[in-house]
């Protein structure tokens, strides 16, 4: 039996010691016969390294490789070029030296790797020597190869001066690239987030990215046919809807694909846990949400348009574009009116969705203890459909928080604040909750399916609204009406801004 890929990112140790490999090589027949130029964006643990890696080994000719692969029989394997593999994801970098002593090293090994020595103290002219020095040995253009472009910039991005430092030296590498056309043979760039030409690649105008291409959506991640063909072996008892339903769901304009770290370590374990989401602490985005005063409920499904799933700036910087970026919103519908392109964002799969409501909560209430044993109640409240508990449940939710959180934020006034706790608590458990027809970002209610039964839940703010009919306002909406047949509860849930707390709770059983 082959091995599972967990963690391989070199394409010549997961072909030689016999780990199970999702052919992609068309896409690279595909790029190298069409262009020269390409940038593309993917969230972290997907993939982007190993194609890298593969288009590395193809253009140094290792035919030998690729046996059984498309690209064996679609490659002009009597040709190769020197390939200058940059790599910025390992390690991190806290300042412009520090990206000056990571650059240099790559740059020596690739001299050291070609039998060569270029000395120049600047980095730019340097790296450009290299680039020429290897066309003139060898004979050939070069293949440039950027992975995790982006990363050292990301790394101190919570310290604008210094990322904003770092993008300048770094963008005065890049612009070589433009420099040294005549020598190049080829050039991929690869990251997490997308920064605009204009901030980072000025000048390099032919850079095509290929982030939302729709022919090129599956060039990383595993489509669901990809997983029932190449892993058939490991599916035996695996439940296909579940797996869809916990790690499917990432898009970029085409097909849906699964992000291959977590279905490697699901099919490894057969367990369902949050292997993607526990790679990485999304701290700084969670304060982006709160600095912003963002309704958590909004991101089931948020409206947007080029400008949050484009390209961004360190000086502009906003909640919706990183969430995009990064991988916890995916792309659920395109439209495109004239010149106007609308995007529908939405989660992309369980997994994502439970364990950024779960972080957002452990944020707020820092008494970790509490925060589980409310989720603990909430559950048992649900099990036993015992809804008279849920107005304390509800108030533990709230009592939990710091009161020094109130002090140094305005958003508790607020029905949208409330909405998103008792939203965040649901989502965390992984629990069937919607954030259905809101009037506006004050009115929002949400909706729960659990175990055949329906909770339709409307918060009121009493010292904005006043006291009372919270019912009633349900009932006139008619949300109700959509759930014919079905067991339908309406709960009203007051809050008080100068109490921060609940002060009213009811609900109804309705028949529909």
């Amino acid at each position: 039996m082959k091995k599972l890929p967990i963690g391989i990112q070199t394409f010549e140790n997961l072909i030689q010691e016999g780990y199970y490999y999702v052919d992609k090589t068309h896409f690279i027949h595909q790029l190298t016969s069409q262009g020269k130029y390409y940038f593309l964006s993917r969230p972290r643990r997907f993939g982007k390294s190993l194609l890298v890696s593969t288009i590395k080994a193809a253009y140094q000719g290792k035919k030998d490789l690729f046996q059984g692969l498309y690209l064996e029989e679609n490659w002009e394997w009597d040709t190769s070029h020197p390939v200058l593999h940059i790599s910025f994801g390992s390690g991190v970098l806290h300042s412009v030296q520090d990206l000056h002593i990571r650059f240099t090293a790559i740059l020596e090994s690739h001299e050291r790797e070609y039998n060569f020595i270029v000395h120049d103290n600047d980095l730019r002219e340097r790296f450009l020597k290299v680039i020429y020095t290897l066309y003139e040995q060898y004979g050939r253009r070069v293949v440039i190869l950027v992975d995790e472009y982006d990363k050292p910039i990301l790394d101190s991005i919570e310290n604008i001066d210094t990322a904003v430092a770092i993008r300048e030296e770094l963008k005065n590498y890049y612009s070589v690239i433009k420099d040294a056309d005549p020598y190049i043979q080829f050039v991929l760039i690869t990251g997490v987030s997308k920064f605009s030409k204009v901030s980072l690649f000025s000048g390099l105008n032919n850079l095509e990215d290929i982030t939302l291409d729709k022919k090129l959506s599956t060039l990383c991640g595993y489509t669901q046919d990809e997983l029932e063909t190449v892993f058939a072996d490991l599916l035996e008892d695996v439940d296909l809807k579940q797996v869809r339903l916990w790690y499917n769901g990432y898009n970029w304009s085409g097909r849906e694909v699964y992000n291959p770290f977590d279905i490697l370590l699901y099919l490894k374990s057969k367990e369902f846990s949050s292997y993607w989401f526990e790679t990485g602490t999304p701290s700084f985005l969670i304060k982006l949400l709160y600095s912003g005063q963002y309704c958590i409920p909004d991101m089931e499904n948020l409206t947007a348009g080029e400008e949050i799933v484009g390209s961004f700036d360190l000086e502009n910087i906003t909640a919706e574009t990183l969430l995009f970026q990064a991988g916890y919103l995916a792309i659920a519908h395109f439209e495109q009116i004239g010149s106007f392109r609308r995007y529908t964002l939405t989660y992309p799969n369980m997994e994502v969705k439970s364990s950024l409501n779960n972080a957002i909560l452990s944020t707020l209430a820092q008494d970790r203890l509490a925060k589980t044993r409310n989720q603990s109640h909430l559950i048992d409240a649900l099990l036993s459909n015992d809804l008279d508990s849920l107005k304390d449940i509800f108030h533990a939710f709230f009592a939990s928080i710091p009161h020094d959180w109130y002090r140094k934020n305005q958003l508790a006034g607020y029905e949208a604040y409330y909405a998103s706790i008792v939203y965040c608590y649901f989502a965390a458990l992984g629990l069937d909750v919607q954030a259905e027809e809101s009037t506006n970002k004050g009115r929002l209610d949400l909706c729960i399916r659990f175990q055949g039964r329906v909770y339709i839940i409307e918060f009121k703010v009493v010292e904005l609204t006043g006291e009372g009919a919270t019912l009633e306002q349900i009932k006139s909406r008619g949300y109700a009406e959509k759930f014919a047949g079905r067991e339908v509860y309406l709960i009203g849930v007051e809050f008080s801004s100068a109490e921060r707390n609940v002060v009213g709770f009811e609900w109804e059983r309705v028949s529909v």
